[in-house]
């Protein structure tokens, strides 16, 4: 269609009788529409009518986004990055993957700079600390623990607070631009990171970001699991795939939706996630649960 065209049938949209029939037009003609729909939102004073096309935005970028975390996922879901970005852009379709790439990277070269020959995995872990927890001052959001802006990528690199899983993929981002084996590690109501050095003679050990960097070893995770009553797992200490982690991170936004009211956000992210459930059957209830409430 023309863009005269394409204009032609928005303007129909005013029309009562016949606006179903032209929202399921527009709706086939993809995400390439919604510069239009904007410009029509802008052109017009109708509340009602706003709202008509506020909904079809809405509906074409959801289905766009839901084709791309489809590709991610085919694609087996390598660059971490771009799966967070993908969940990003569900409250923030603007957002913008170059601008993550580059406060990353920036975060990367700082900790490079640091970073002396032959240092000890443990003196590795702590210039990541320095550089993220001192310098740039990145938090646990106690304040606001379930707010969905703990989800958002580009929100927590703007304002330095998220939860457990969103300061831990920071790390991770950050450590493998490093090129240092870190590796995320899905445990109940909190998730890590695990640093597993290629020396035989030292053993891995985990980081807890939640609490600037902790280093924890195996028995502290151990006794971790038996405080919450589990039976040990192999899933609690080995490392997880980045399709495992924007799956946690899913999880944690839908449950921040519905604590803040908003179902049907919850239901849409929740639609997200059963796409990155579609490649294994396991229940999405036998996964570990969203982040607890750290002390």
């Amino acid at each position: 269609m023309t863009n005269k065209e394409i204009k032609a049938l928005i303007s129909l949209l005013d029309d009562p009788e016949i606006a179903p029939d032209i929202q399921a037009k527009i709706q086939t003609l993809g995400e390439s529409i919604v510069p239009f729909l904007e410009e029509s939102w802008e052109e017009t004073l109708d509340p009602a009518q706003q709202q008509r096309i506020e909904d079809l935005i809405h509906h074409l970028q959801f289905e766009g986004l839901q084709q791309r975390l489809r590709v991610w996922r085919d694609s087996g879901g390598e660059n971490l990055l771009e799966g967070m970005w993908l969940l990003n852009s569900y409250q923030y379709p603007d957002a913008d993957l170059q601008a993550l790439n580059r406060a990353i990277e920036q975060l990367r070269f700082e900790a490079w700079t640091m970073m002396k020959p032959n240092l000890h995995p443990a003196d590795q872990v702590q210039v990541l600390n320095y550089v993220l927890f001192k310098t740039h001052k990145f938090a646990a959001n106690t304040q606001n623990f379930h707010s969905p802006a703990n989800s958002m990528l580009h929100l927590v690199l703007e304002t330095r607070r998220g939860n457990p899983l969103t300061l831990c993929v920071i790390y991770l981002l950050v450590a493998q631009r490093l090129h240092l084996p870190v590796y995320g590690v899905n445990l109940p109501n909190l998730f890590v990171l695990t640093f597993q050095p290629t020396l035989p003679t030292i053993e891995p050990f985990y980081i807890n970001c939640y609490n600037r960097g902790l280093i924890l070893s195996r028995t502290d995770i151990e006794h971790y699991i038996a405080q919450l009553n589990l039976t040990a797992n192999d899933m609690f200490f080995e490392p997880c795939s980045h399709i495992d982690i924007v799956r946690r991170a899913l999880r944690n936004l839908a449950v921040s939706f519905e604590k803040m009211q908003e179902p049907r956000k919850a239901g849409e992210v929740s639609q997200l996630l059963a796409i990155l459930m579609e490649e294994d059957k396991q229940s999405i209830d036998s996964e570990p649960e969203e982040e607890g409430e750290q002390e």
